[in-house]
């Protein structure tokens, strides 16, 4: 399979795993903003995540989506999936209480162990990704990278 096949396929579940995540939490924004209240920050911090989270999914989606911007969205989803797996080591390591997850839609159903498969899972094929874009970028311009 070529790489350019790859990257595509890998950009597109990041880009739709994304926006399901940040539309999924304004379907039940209450839902969601009851939940973010429930976790282990002070209450000013998970406000302003109630506010900035799904846009900022929207907006690495957009990165990903525009082949000028795709090398940037993928740092940028590994940024964030990264903070997100640290946040459910913590949870696993029993750093917190009992922490309710604040994902959207039918991802709020996966246990924590389930969460860090599903993060890792993205931050494995960004990384891939990430590869194959500097890859695919330096033969555009003629540079071989060994």
């Amino acid at each position: 399979m070529k790489k350019e096949v790859v990257l595509d396929i890998i950009v597109t579940l990041i880009l739709m795993m994304f926006l399901y995540a940040s539309f999924s939490k304004y379907f039940d924004f209450a839902e969601f903003k009851r939940a973010m209240h429930k976790q282990p920050f002070p209450d000013w911090f998970s406000s302003i995540l109630v506010i900035l989270l799904p846009p900022l999914e929207i907006a690495i989606a957009y990165l990903l989506f525009k082949d000028k911007t795709r090398k940037k969205g993928l740092w940028a989803t590994i940024t964030i999936m990264a903070v997100f797996t640290i946040y459910i080591a913590a949870i696993l390591l029993r750093f917190f209480p009992k922490v309710p997850c604040s994902c959207g839609g039918i991802i709020r159903l996966l246990s924590w162990q389930q969460h860090l498969l599903f993060n890792l899972f993205f931050i494995i094929i960004a990384v891939i990704g990430l590869i194959i874009q500097s890859e695919t970028n330096a033969i555009k311009i003629g540079i071989k990278k060994y």
